[in-house]
């Protein structure tokens, strides 16, 4: 099948499929003069890249488990959604951290609002004096 072919069926652009193979993630592309020639092997390929992209996956993650059989190693994408997932854990604790200090600050910005006859914005700054969060991830 023909890239057009092949991008209609998965639902991945023309130049996101060469990206995949340009990057070796997808097996040998055969080619009929200046057409690349795709298989049942590379719709299931280009599948799977956009299932673990759904996931979170990069390419370069990905890349780290490319190779040109029509097996994947099982054993190393077990061990790559495991570390994705402890990944995930620390980026869920990093935004649980940063929602508990926007609640205080905004709770301490209404409690300040809240005391003041007429809301004055200059008095509440004292109130709220920023904190260091910690961005490791999310920037």
């Amino acid at each position: 099948m023909l890239i057009g072919e092949l991008a209609r069926r998965t639902g991945a652009s023309p130049k996101a499929i060469r990206l995949y193979e340009a990057r070796g993630l997808l097996s040998r592309v055969s080619r009929r003069g200046a057409y690349r020639i795709y298989t049942e092997q590379h719709f299931q390929q280009v599948r799977q890249i956009r299932q673990a992209q759904a996931l979170g996956f990069s390419l370069t993650e990905l890349g780290a488990l490319a190779n040109q059989q029509s097996e994947p190693d099982w054993q190393q994408v077990l061990q790559q959604l495991s570390d994705k997932r402890a990944s995930i854990r620390q980026e869920i604790q990093l935004l649980e951290r940063l929602e508990a200090q926007i609640l205080l600050v905004e709770g301490e910005l209404k409690s300040c609002l809240a005391d003041m006859p007429s809301p004055d914005t200059a008095a509440c700054e004292e109130a709220i004096r920023p904190t260091r969060v910690e961005h490791s991830r999310l920037a």
